[in-house]
């Protein structure tokens, strides 16, 4: 029996044991990364009803979902993940350019933290956001 020097398995100590990554940090990236991309104006829900209620529901402590991965849905294995997402989009922009915008940063992101290979990123666009409209951002009843 050989032994390296290093212990006894023979394998470099980084090798050496397993690493997974939870599908919600994985959801936190490519929402951060599709955030990044000019003409996305938000995620999720296009209603803007949905949009105040999910506001409010991220500012409160124990919330459903942090506001990053709202939109946001990923499937991971142990090598490979597929995302799922939804925005919204600014009026005017190109949707099919945001939407291989999106896709290329979501893409470089997660591969490059995760180091997992993204099989696929489908995008619905549930929305656009016109100049006229106000932001639904609602006023916090929290201190």
């Amino acid at each position: 029996m050989t032994e390296s020097a290093s212990g006894g398995s023979g394998k470099e100590p980084g090798d050496r044991g397993r690493t997974s990554i939870a599908d919600g940090v994985v959801e936190k990236i490519a929402g951060l990364a599709a955030r990044e991309v000019v003409g996305v104006h938000a995620m999720g829900s296009g209603s803007g009803l949905s949009r105040t209620f999910g506001a409010v529901r991220d500012r409160v402590p124990g919330g459903h979902k942090a506001g990053v991965s709202r939109g946001v849905k990923a499937e991971v294995g142990e090598t490979q993940t597929a995302l799922d997402l939804e925005i919204v989009v600014d009026y005017g922009v190109s949707i099919r350019a945001v939407a291989r915008a999106v896709r290329e940063n979501v893409i470089s992101a997660v591969e490059r933290m995760t180091g997992l290979e993204v099989v696929e990123v489908n995008i619905a666009v549930s929305d656009v956001k016109l100049p006229d409209e106000p932001d639904e951002e609602p006023e916090s009843r929290l201190q």
